[in-house]
């Protein structure tokens, strides 16, 4: 908790337990997501730093701190204050030195060199719950990143930002064949794309992006109905692992395609 708790404060409360105000003392505390804090706990917020001090649930006791503030949030502050959903006064007590950082699509350069360290970091994770007698053969070393990776990488629009970023290099993590990251495995979400069909009367162009993910797609439920539905079959016609394969055939049928089963009967 932030501000911490006596023994017997509550149900469950056995021994006492300092808050983070606490555990902080002499340091820097980061308070993560600012604008998703309810309004009661914006109030003690807003106490804690008016005077320095910070009492735990169920003491009586004032604890002097000294601590350094940071908050974060990924929405327009302002706007939260004028719509009533975050404390003006709590805002200004926290507004003291503002510090912008862009979005990711403004920020081309950083994009390859932080997938890179997330593809390190999650490579560690995964291989730390793998014993050595399960997966004998895994690779020492994180897969690298492909030219035709990078570029896709760098050209997509990052809505979710880093938290997008990091989902997308775990995804690929897991679709991956081999030694290199390949572009077939970087995936974004269903939502970021734009329909591959046009609606009646609207005959607007199309993006080059929507042109290629359509062709994909029509050359997938091409092979998949000349090999009857045979998806290992299809799989090394086109190229890509079963695994790729399978979670392509799962985004078609998100987006209403008709995927092809086996022996050429549609599955929705």
């Amino acid at each position: 908790t932030l501000f911490g708790y006596e023994k017997g404060a509550f149900t469950g409360a056995y021994k006492a337990c300092p808050g983070k105000f606490e555990l902080a003392q002499g340091g820097t505390l980061l308070l993560d997501e600012i604008s998703e804090m309810d309004a009661a706990l914006q109030a003690k917020l807003l106490r804690v730093l008016q005077e320095r001090q910070v009492e735990r649930l169920g003491g009586n006791k004032l604890i002097e701190l000294d601590v350094r503030v940071l908050a974060t949030s990924n929405r327009d502050m302002r706007g939260e204050v004028k719509a009533g959903r975050f404390r003006e006064d709590l805002f200004y007590r926290l507004n003291v030195f503002p510090i912008r950082i862009p979005a990711l699509r403004e920020r081309a350069d950083d994009i390859v060199p932080l997938a890179e360290r997330l593809l390190q970091k999650h490579f560690r994770a995964a291989s730390g719950t793998l014993s050595a007698s399960f997966s004998p053969e895994r690779p020492a070393k994180a897969p690298a990143l492909s030219a035709a990776a990078k570029t896709l990488l760098q050209h997509h629009h990052w809505p979710g930002n880093v938290r997008e970023l990091d989902n997308v290099i775990q995804r690929a993590l897991i679709l991956h064949n081999g030694e290199q990251i390949a572009a077939d495995d970087i995936q974004y979400e269903l939502a970021d794309e734009a329909p591959l069909r046009t609606e009646a009367g609207n005959d607007g162009p199309k993006s080059l992006v929507d042109e290629m993910k359509g062709h994909e797609y029509n050359r997938i439920l091409a092979v998949l109905k000349a090999d009857h539905g045979n998806r290992k079959s299809a799989a090394e016609k086109l190229g890509i692992s079963q695994r790729t394969l399978r979670y392509k055939l799962a985004r078609m049928r998100e987006m209403g395609m008709p995927v092809p089963g086996r022996y050429g009967a549609e599955m929705s």
